[in-house]
This record gives C-alpha cells, sequence and structure tokens, in this order.
C-alpha cells in the first residue's frame, strides 16, 4: 500500500521539473512579433563604466524559414549603456534547435558598436527591464 502511494508522488514530480536548460531563463516580456524573451540573471553584470552586459534569449513563435532549415530560438550576449539608452551586440547565436544545439549561425563582431535599440526587439525588451530605476 505505501509503495502504490509513493510511485503517483515520484512520477508527477518527475513531470513537474523544468529542463535544466529552461530553468536558469526568466521571462522579461515580448517582443512586437509576440515572441517571448529571456534574461540569465546569473549573466547580468554592471560595470564601473554603468554598462549592464547580460545574455539574454527569444524564442520566436512562428519560425524564420531558411534555406537550410527554420530557426526557432537565437542566444545573444549584449552590453547596454542605460545612461545613453544604447546597445552593443557582442555575440549572437542563431538555432535549428537550442535544446540540441543544433546551431544555425553564430556571429561576434571583433568591435562591438553601440547604436539605439529598435522599438519592440530583443535588445528594446532588455533594455526597458535591465534598465528600469
Amino acid at each position: 500500500m505505501k509503495l502504490a502511494l509513493l510511485i503517483p508522488v515520484v512520477a508527477v514530480g518527475a513531470l513537474a521539473a523544468p529542463n535544466a536548460w529552461q530553468s536558469k531563463w526568466q521571462e522579461i516580456g515580448k517582443t512586437s512579433a509576440g515572441n517571448p524573451v529571456y534574461l540569465d540573471p546569473k549573466t547580468v553584470k554592471k560595470g564601473t563604466d554603468g554598462i549592464v552586459t547580460a545574455t539574454l534569449r527569444v524564442t520566436f513563435v512562428k519560425p524564420v524559414t531558411t534555406g537550410k532549415g527554420p530557426i526557432t530560438s537565437s542566444r545573444t550576449v549584449a552590453m547596454f549603456d542605460c545612461a545613453k539608452k544604447a546597445v552593443a551586440v557582442k555575440e549572437n547565436t542563431f538555432y535549428h534547435d537550442e535544446a540540441a544545439n543544433k546551431v544555425f549561425q553564430k556571429s561576434a563582431p571583433k568591435q562591438p558598436g553601440y547604436g539605439p535599440a529598435i522599438k519592440g526587439t530583443l535588445p528594446d525588451v532588455a533594455m526597458t527591464h535591465l534598465c528600469a530605476k
């Protein structure tokens, strides 16, 4: 009888546990296209110069079609200058399947340049969240 009660509890607990790659991400908003934007809180660092660096990701509600297959998500490491309301991307990775680490394209500029965040994009959502007073 005790064993019968234990099995359902263990099974329910196993179903409720999130995947390790999902558990660290906190949803901070949505893009204008409705794509959820996530932040890894452990990566948020504020420099002495006031620049906030963070790792973000977006999952595409409607995958982006390419000749090499659909892109379902992206991960971005960016720097935010809250005083100037500017962003610079340090690294971008686009995925066919992020959970399986199937990368479509990865890029990192040698010299990241700051510019405005376009309204409704991942950088705009992130800046709004990270630079809130």
